[in-house]
């Protein structure tokens, strides 16, 4: 549910696709905002809502459905949908990146509210999942826990902002500069680094 992100999708598809041999690909989610059944205050609305413009200005090729701020009431909680990933990710890891799409092709292109188990566990269906396993999944305790120590482990290797991409070799970790409309830049720093 980071707009960044899903800005960084593209360039995101392209790395993965070019990644240099020996280098393995590892996404942890970083959590961005704790569940809360509070409606998103005006101020937050408007720096979100911002922020879409902004990419929108910035990023060719992403736009955002705004429909989303009259049709849905949105919430600043993004852990639910971390644990829809976790979800699915227990039913196959290919499931980990479908849903992922699907929740923000759902958000930011369909004005559907991925804050609502109701809409994560539709988006499961769409995707082929077992609904009834991906609903007890969600909500059990083990995949919170699975949640906040992925949320830890990120910021233990310091990734304070997302979309983040770190190199680590063992006891040598590289911050690698994201581009959003520049990838290959990316793969070329991965190679020198």
């Amino acid at each position: 549910m980071c707009s960044w992100c899903y800005a960084f999708s593209d360039s995101y598809q392209y790395v993965k696709d070019n990644l240099p041999e020996g280098v393995i690909l590892k996404r942890l989610l970083g959590g961005l905002a704790r569940d809360t059944d509070e409606t998103m205050p005006d101020a937050m609305r408007e720096h979100i809502r911002s922020n879409w413009q902004k990419i929108e200005q910035t990023v060719p090729g992403v736009n955002f459905n705004h429909e989303f701020w009259t049709k849905c009431q949105p919430r600043r909680a993004t852990y639910l949908s971390c644990r829809a990933v976790i979800a699915a990710r227990q039913q196959g890891e290919e499931y980990d990146e479908i849903i992922t799409r699907a929740i923000q092709q759902g958000y930011y292109q369909n004005a559907r509210n991925p804050s609502e188990l109701e809409t994560l566990i539709q988006f499961a269906s769409e995707i082929g999942l077992d609904t009834n396993l991906f609903s007890k999944d969600i909500q059990s305790v083990e995949t919170n826990e699975k949640l906040l120590s992925e949320i830890q482990q990120s910021r233990e290797l310091g990734i304070v902002s997302f979309p983040s991409l770190l190199l680590d070799r063992g006891t040598l970790r590289t911050i690698i500069s994201h581009h959003y409309s520049a990838p290959q830049e990316i793969i070329d720093a991965i190679r020198h680094a």
